[in-house]
């Protein structure tokens, strides 16, 4: 029998301000934002992507005593520093994409360097 192919997987962060954060995915990032809603007034939710990269981000509410109560972004490197990264993406020259990323004004919290853990 064929085993079923899986041609992908695509993480999903939470975050504290949809429109924010897909706004720095297209204009500082690159990625095309695919989808956005649910609708204009209540976006919640969102995909962006580049080459073969899908990322989806999501901001969360909790009900707490009958209210909404916005749940906070937690990244791994707050829970646990060991835990440097949430999410991993194979690219074949990370030099030239961090150029390219620095070219588009983003700062970054620390240099690109090789690691032994990805």
């Amino acid at each position: 029998m064929t085993r079923p192919t899986i041609s992908g997987i695509s993480p999903f962060f939470i975050v504290a301000d949809v429109p924010a954060a897909l706004s720095f995915y297209r204009d500082m990032l690159g990625f095309e934002v695919t989808f956005r809603g649910p609708t204009p007034e209540d976006e919640f939710f969102g995909i962006v992507r580049r080459d073969g990269a899908m990322i989806m981000v999501k901001a969360l509410g909790a009900i707490s005593d009958g209210k909404e109560v916005i749940v906070e972004p937690l990244p791994n490197y707050n829970r646990k520093p060991v835990f440097s990264w949430d999410a991993y993406l194979e690219v074949p020259d990370p030099d030239a994409l961090a150029a390219e990323f620095a070219s588009r004004g983003v700062l970054f919290s620390a240099p690109i360097t090789d690691r032994d853990d990805g």
